[in-house]
């Protein structure tokens, strides 16, 4: 049985190889738990079946016509997909989206989003949220801690004679570049563009542009050393 699934596994990670040390209750564990993720897949998606969508519990996919998805993606228990952008939510090949995450274009009706990108082969951890008011581009092959958070908006508020909530909201957008790592409950402000192959520590929030090969921490965050 665990050649078997090592062999399917191999077929969304071609590197994949079990711990020696997994048992044959936790192969039987994982493989309750896909099975469960197929099913859901079927009864709910079935067009997608043969692209290995994968669907934990309680996910949630609200203007499902402007979702895109690509092969062996997998969305874990209670992720929230809402799809109400002038362009699509897309997700990339071998992409996962943690548990309890919130990956939201727009929930303004009077004033829509532009559009959530998230390249092939990312993962991203639990409890994350992902705004795409100015638009949201996350490049291939990143991995990503809990928490993040990521807001392509702000609030105008400088006309002293108008309560904030009604001054409207300024749109610029973020881009995370191609092999980034994101540590856990990073924030990052709209404007942002963080180059390629850059490496996010645990709790920064990044407010500026972020050249490649940045090793980047801090409140606000700042370049701490060049990687190459």
């Amino acid at each position: 049985m665990k050649t078997l699934l090592e062999k399917i596994v191999r077929r969304r990670n071609p590197d994949f190889r079990f711990d020696e040390a997994l048992n044959s209750a936790m192969i039987r564990t994982l493989l309750l738990d896909r099975s469960k993720a197929v099913m859901r897949t079927l009864f709910r998606y079935p067009s997608q079946l043969l692209s290995g969508l994968m669907l934990g519990r309680g996910v949630r996919i609200m203007n499902k016509h402007n979702v895109r998805l690509g092969n062996w993606v997998k969305l874990d228990d209670f992720v929230t997909l809402n799809a109400m952008g002038r362009e699509p939510l897309s997700i990339g090949n071998n992409s996962s989206i943690g548990a309890f995450s919130r990956v939201i274009i727009s929930t303004s009706y009077n004033n829509m989003g532009a559009f959530i990108r998230i390249g092939n082969n990312v993962g991203i951890g639990e409890y994350a949220y992902l705004g795409g008011g100015g638009g949201l581009q996350i490049g291939d092959n990143c991995i990503i801690g809990q928490y993040l958070s990521c807001h392509p908006e702000n609030h105008n508020y400088t006309d002293t004679s108008e309560q904030i909530r009604h001054q409207g909201v300024s749109r610029k957008g973020i881009v995370v570049g191609e092999n980034c790592w994101i540590g856990a409950k990073v924030t990052i402000a709209d404007g942002v563009h963080i180059g390629n192959n850059c490496v996010i520590a645990a709790g920064a929030v990044v407010t500026k542009n972020m050249p490649d090969y940045s090793l980047i921490g801090g409140v606000p965050a700042r370049v701490l050393k060049m990687i190459r």
